[in-house]
């Protein structure tokens, strides 16, 4: 898709140049604004439970890289759930497979539970309010129907509504951010531009749509303790996808398909 044609194709009488090139850009993010609409009302938030044989139909019988390292996948994972491709699909996507673990541990629940309360409180203090944000009430809504024991389809149905799906991505981005700050000193040598952690943090971790990396994964993981398994799948070579846990040495309990800008849940 190349933005600049398909937007002279709509305005073929357009002058794209010189005092324009504001409404040229109005253009063009119009145009992107379209598509990521087109995006959303194809995709669910956080899908039904696949069959991992449905990622050999989304590559062309003759791309072998592809090819084989779905096959690689299957080895080891039976079940794929998707995520929409909305830029918040990692936060989305741990936190589902995390709180659909938790439907299963109680005792991990109320310690996240807890976890939750204090990070809230302290965002609330740091913001000088004397009451929670306001995601608050519908993030601890979501965390109480998983303490009643709900059934994965009724929190299915809760991610799938985006003001309570968007919530926990606040808090997660939040969590982050929160922590990435608090270890300053030892995150502060990955981060490129000039930034300072706080920066990066305003800039790349908090805003919502913003895309997630090694490091966001990193400091999200340790933050909530949680382990976080991610098989990379590129095309990069070998026949194999490629995994890292984080943090190294741990018993992960979510595993993610990472595909070149976006993740999905994965099932052994």
């Amino acid at each position: 898709f190349d933005p600049v044609e398909n937007v002279k194709e709509l305005f073929p009488c357009f002058c794209f140049s010189g005092v324009n090139c504001l409404a040229y850009d109005e253009a063009i993010m119009a145009q992107q604004d379209r598509i990521q609409q087109e995006i959303a009302t194809m995709n669910p938030l956080v899908s039904a439970r696949l069959e991992l044989s449905v990622l050999y139909k989304e590559y062309a019988q003759d791309d072998h890289v592809y090819q084989q390292k779905i096959k690689d996948l299957h080895k080891k994972y039976a079940y794929i759930r998707k995520t929409r491709p909305d830029g918040n699909c990692f936060y989305r996507a741990f936190g589902f497979s995390h709180l659909e673990a938790l439907l299963e541990d109680s005792k991990e629940l109320q310690k996240y539970k807890t976890e939750a309360m204090n990070k809230i409180a302290e965002r609330a203090d740091q913001n000088k309010k004397k009451c929670p944000l306001p995601f608050h009430g519908k993030f601890m809504d979501l965390i109480e129907l998983v303490e009643k024991q709900a059934s994965v389809t009724d929190l299915l149905n809760a991610f799938n509504e985006q003001s309570i799906s968007d919530y926990l991505v606040v808090y997660l981005r939040l969590l982050t951010s929160g922590y990435l700050q608090r270890e300053s000193h030892f995150f502060e040598h990955f981060i490129e531009g000039g930034r300072t952690v706080k920066e990066f943090c305003q800039q790349e971790v908090e805003p919502m749509s913003k895309e997630s990396d090694h490091i966001h994964i990193i400091a999200l993981a340790q933050a909530l303790n949680v382990s976080i398994l991610v098989e990379y799948m590129d095309r990069g070579e070998g026949g194999s996808t490629n995994h890292h846990i984080f943090p190294e040495g741990s018993d992960p309990k979510v595993y993610l398909l990472y595909r070149p800008g976006h993740y999905d849940i994965l099932y052994k």
